[in-house]
């Protein structure tokens, strides 16, 4: 259902508050370079920052804001399964065409936890879901057996996968040839499309959504020599995306860009002078304005 392009967008702050005009230019910004679905209120949207109502509010404005002309798979999760299934039904109360929903991060739950955690979602409200995988974050990893599991629910329609393991999304497919799965991790979705996946949930695409449509699109179309191409030459890009814990690096790179204040919120802090200054090279090095 969900493929191609997709960025994890980031949610601009001014003076404490979310930016609506901010948000809205960044959402255009990316329709406008051919990105193929939207995420707000993922990692990348500093979810777990938003109260409750900014959450709301974030999903709310972007979604109607796009008005239908990308899909909007709208940031559900949360460490708390009861939380959860009330963002998910407020996520399809507001139409969103699908929401992404972390695995609970912090208790640690057992793959049964995590099975019943989910499937107690998708049963409850009818709306695809995307599972999401990032046990770099959450501190557990949802197995490929239990995706296995999950996908036996039919509004379990694929997984983002930011394990960073490639024999992960092979175990994935192997078990499961028709699930998708999306690439969590900039510097492998090539890699991780060239073994069966769709398109990828990316950061990078906040700053440069047209090279990165391009390099998706590519892989799917089956020119692997432009995707390998473009893979090469967007690797340092998307490891700068890194060097501090994200969205710390692109919230930077789009202010530099002059799209967003430079501002985010506690316990995350901004890139230090020094992390600034080389994110800044690259961000000429490769021409992005």
């Amino acid at each position: 259902m969900f493929q191609g392009s997709m960025v994890a967008l980031v949610t601009p702050f001014k003076k404490g508050r979310v930016d609506k005009l901010a948000l809205k230019k960044l959402v255009d910004f990316q329709i406008a370079n051919g990105t193929d679905a939207i995420i707000p209120c993922g990692t990348t949207g500093e979810a777990a920052t938003l109260s409750h109502e900014e959450h709301k509010m974030v999903l709310s404005f972007v979604v109607n804001h796009v008005a239908g002309r990308v899909p909007v798979i709208c940031g559900a999760g949360s460490n708390n399964t009861k939380e959860a299934l009330e963002l998910t039904k407020y996520a399809k109360s507001i139409k969103a065409d699908g929401v992404l929903l972390v695995s609970p991060y912090y208790n640690k739950p057992t793959q049964e936890g995590l099975y019943r955690h989910y499937s107690e979602i998708a049963n409850a409200v009818s709306v695809p879901i995307v599972l999401y995988n990032v046990p770099s974050r959450t501190g557990s990893s949802i197995e490929p057996d239990t995706v296995a599991r999950l996908a036996k629910i039919s509004n379990i329609v694929a997984i983002k996968e930011a394990s960073g393991s490639l024999e992960q999304v092979t175990k994935i497919l192997t078990l499961v040839p028709r699930f998708t799965v999306i690439s969590g991790d900039d510097a492998l979705t090539m890699p991780m499309m060239a073994i069966g996946a769709k398109g990828v949930i990316s950061v990078l695409a906040n700053i440069v959504p047209d090279r990165m449509s391009q390099m998706v699109h590519a892989v799917l179309n089956g020119d692997y020599k432009l995707a390998r191409k473009m893979h090469y030459n967007l690797y340092s890009l998307s490891k700068a995306m890194f060097i501090e814990t994200n969205p710390i690096p692109v919230k930077a790179a789009l202010h530099l860009m002059g799209k967003i204040s430079n501002e985010i919120r506690l316990p995350l802090t901004p890139l230090p002078k020094e992390k600034a200054r080389m994110l800044e090279k690259i961000l000429k090095l490769y021409n992005v304005k």
